[in-house]
């Protein structure tokens, strides 16, 4: 990336308002681009585009290629004559506009898909099968059908196909429903660089996101077993992947990954990983690696363990993997997320990378303390966030901060007069220290959808640690037609990010 000031909006498609219980592609991300550019953003950061775990979670994916099919639109399948009016209404939500219904969107979604590809002709279906290997996402596909078969269970309790080499042998049995799942990737696919293309065409550029681990029950595990520290027979991880005690949480945060071999993947000149980050600037024009510390070294915790206390640090790849990235991609604009807790390596790894780490304004009022996260003290070669996915929204943090902690930020931002608890899109303490990011150094600025809105805590994305009600916040077209666009606008230029 470069160092021309700028700012951006951090929003997930499933936050997107729609009609179908969840946000899609199409009209409404084209419409919100536009209210954003209005605004003198340039950048749009969106969540991982990755199949949704089992709690409707973008980081723990059954897939480190395959795209989401809840982000389908049923109004775009309409216009490329896939089915008809009629029939997408069967996809109409007449629930709560403020919440994903991600149960609701499966089923349905899953309906009219089912009904298109019934309908496909020889020639359409061998567009499909090329595309699978173009993009190398047969495996994914062949993993859905024998999971269908296999009733939804892990892979490693399939009665048929648990491993790879078998699978392949049901692969004719299984032709229709495989090129069933490349159907639903051909269409996510191909919906994404239409409404790419359009969001590009207005200067809004796309920051992606990728998680840096898969889930155990995956395509990914399953067809390359040898990629992962698993015991190759049974599946099962002798350590997995977590994190200790920090910010969210006082035992860590266990998450339950399998950990990458990474002697193997250095071996073999980091081609699975080269793949994959050349995936993502298919679908994106910035891309920011979830957990970037780990590839400096990673907490492993048992498999047994009940708490992620009980980890260990371990050595990732370091420079060897972004030096065989760059020498066979080039230079890629690059965000790495290096939050958590700190060492000598993962600052070591930022220098020799040269790419941008994060600081969050949340994470530095601390009273006693000359945090690296306040503004004053942020790098031009920086990402500067109000706050992420998993933080409480700006309001909502002043409300649940201690007196000390309250009283200082709201000092520090120079906020002196009025009720610093009010809400709503003139919520004049959230814009004092959004202001105090937007004047910082940091050359791009980043505040989530909520926080231009001024939402309390009810908005928040997501809280590490407990997996139930994350990732469900939605919002309106009113909502976002009400946005101070004024404010914003004038603010992005006040400070140069326009």
């Amino acid at each position: 990336m470069n160092n021309k000031r700028s700012s951006g909006v951090l929003m997930s498609i499933s936050s997107l308002p729609s009609e179908y219980g969840i946000g899609v592609f199409g009209r409404e991300c084209v419409d919100f681009a536009k209210k954003i550019k209005e605004m003198g953003f340039s950048y749009w950061q969106v969540l991982p585009f990755t199949p949704l775990d089992y709690g409707n979670s973008p980081y723990g994916s059954d897939s480190a290629f395959a795209g989401n099919e809840l982000y389908i639109s049923p109004e775009l399948m309409v216009e490329s004559g896939y089915i008809t009016r009629h029939e997408s209404y069967t996809n109409k939500y007449n629930g709560s506009p403020f919440t994903a219904d991600y149960s609701f969107a499966r089923e349905k979604r899953e309906y009219i898909l089912r009904l298109a590809f019934s309908r496909l002709d020889s020639k359409v279906k061998d567009e499909v099968a090329v595309f699978l290997s173009m993009h190398g996402l047969f495996d994914h596909c062949l993993y859905r059908a024998l999971k269908h078969k296999n009733g939804g269970k892990k892979f490693w309790e399939w009665e048929q196909g648990a491993s790879h080499g078998d699978a392949l042998a049901l692969v004719p049995e299984l032709e229709q429903e495989i090129l069933y799942h490349g159907f639903v990737q051909y269409l996510f696919y191909t919906q994404w660089s239409e409404t790419k293309s359009k969001i590009n065409e207005l200067g809004i550029k796309i920051i992606g996101d990728m998680p840096i681990y898969v889930s155990r029950d995956s395509a990914d595990v399953w067809a390359n077993p040898e990629l992962f520290d698993i015991d190759k027979e049974t599946y099962e991880p002798a350590c997995v992947a977590g994190c200790p005690p920090d910010y969210f949480s006082e035992d860590g945060q266990l998450w339950g990954n399998p950990l990458y071999d990474w002697k193997y993947h250095k071996a073999q000149g980091y081609k699975w990983w080269i793949k994959r980050i050349k995936r993502q600037f298919e679908l994106y024009d910035v891309l920011r690696i979830d957990h970037f510390r780990a590839f400096a070294s990673y907490w492993a915790v048992k498999g047994d363990a009940t708490t992620a206390r009980e980890g260990v640090w371990k050595k990732g790849p370091a420079m060897s993997l972004f030096k065989a990235v760059r020498a066979e991609l080039g230079d890629l604009p690059i965000i790495a997320e290096d939050l958590g807790v700190f060492g000598d390596d993962v600052v070591k790894l930022l220098k020799d990378s040269g790419f941008p780490g994060m600081r969050i304004v949340q994470f530095g009022f601390d009273p006693s303390d000359d945090a690296t996260h306040l503004p004053h003290n942020y790098p031009i070669n920086c990402v500067a966030y109000t706050g992420t996915h998993d933080n409480n929204t700006l309001l909502g943090w002043l409300w649940d901060a201690s007196e000390e902690e309250r009283a200082f930020a709201l000092d520090y931002v120079g906020f002196d007069h009025g009720d610093w608890g009010q809400g709503g899109f003139y919520a004049p303490a959230c814009r004092k220290i959004i202001e105090s990011v937007w004047r910082s150094s940091a050359s791009l600025a980043i505040i989530p959808f909520q926080d231009i809105c001024g939402f309390g805590r009810d908005a928040r994305m997501n809280i590490p640690g407990d997996v139930n009600g994350n990732w469900r916040f939605r919002t309106t077209e009113g909502t976002i037609n009400n946005i101070d666009v004024a404010y914003f606008e004038k603010i992005n230029a006040l400070f140069r990010r326009k």
